[in-house]
């Protein structure tokens, strides 16, 4: 019985060092996302294709266009690999980001206070103000003030940065929240709000496309945003790779020549 007892001890001492090594190999940080994006030799980009200027499928060809779906073909080219892209919206790309449906977000991420407790964020390369987009022919709405009365309906996108800054900056006017695939432009038009609240890139198609279309600036008293790319949570050497892209477009001017060839040189971030 003794025996027996000694040789079960002398067992699980011999196991010891390989207990001891498995949990060092489990406390070792996960592969990072820059080794397996070059060992796939693909990298999967997030991107919201209703954007215009940033990452907009044009209906007519068919094909991704913006800044951003140039940038993440260079971003791809600079690792080696080729870009693949995503789609995903303001709603659910940091679910795609966690779930590692997608290697990156590039799509003009608004940085938030909200969202910087989900995901890391790059640099900024992007800075908009807000604008308001109504119609011409509407007599009620000229001027920024006008927007927070009683009675004036004002339609944001679901998930943007845009929903819960109106809500908190409304006191008197009604927030509509607009869910793909319906569009603010929509509502507007079948009367459903009087007035959308967007960004630079967004109302440039508004003026370009419609010809109804009224463009308000907010007030300087309301900051403007910085947009930038985002990675998962966790991977510092991940987030230090995009941060140093986005170093690199500035200074050898890639970042400059994109934002002019999509109308976005007065937001860049220099």
């Amino acid at each position: 019985m003794v025996r027996a007892i000694v040789h079960s001890l002398v067992g699980l001492l011999l196991l010891l060092p390989c207990v001891v090594l498995l949990s060092e190999v489990a406390a070792q940080p996960a592969t990072s996302r820059l080794a397996v994006v070059r060992i796939a030799g693909e990298l999967r980009v997030c991107v919201w294709p209703a954007y215009f200027a940033i990452s907009y499928l044009n209906p007519r060809t068919n094909r991704l266009e913006g800044i951003d779906i140039d940038l993440a073909r260079q971003f791809a080219s600079d690792l080696g690999v080729r870009a693949t892209f995503v789609d995903t919206s303001f709603v659910a790309f940091m679910d795609e980001l966690e779930k590692d449906r997608c290697d990156v977000a590039m799509f003009a991420v608004g940085v938030t206070e909200e969202r910087s407790r989900r995901i890391a964020f790059s640099a900024p390369y992007l800075r908009s103000g807000i604008y308001a987009v109504t119609t011409k022919s509407q007599r009620r709405i000229k001027a920024w003030k006008d927007i927070d009365q009683p009675g004036v309906v004002v339609a944001v996108q679901r998930g943007t940065y845009m929903e819960p800054l109106m809500t908190r900056l409304l006191k008197q006017a009604q927030t509509l929240s607009v869910a793909p695939p319906q569009t603010r432009e929509a509502a507007i038009q079948a009367g459903r709000a009087d007035v959308f609240i967007s960004d630079y890139p967004y109302t440039r198609r508004m003026l370009l496309f419609y010809d109804w279309t009224l463009v308000i600036e907010a007030p300087a008293s309301i900051s403007h945003t910085d947009y930038a790319y985002a990675v998962k949570q966790g991977d510092p050497a991940w987030l230090a790779r995009v941060d140093a892209f986005v170093a690199a477009i500035k200074k050898d001017g890639r970042l400059a020549q994109a934002a002019a060839r999509h109308g976005l040189s007065a937001i860049v971030v220099r």
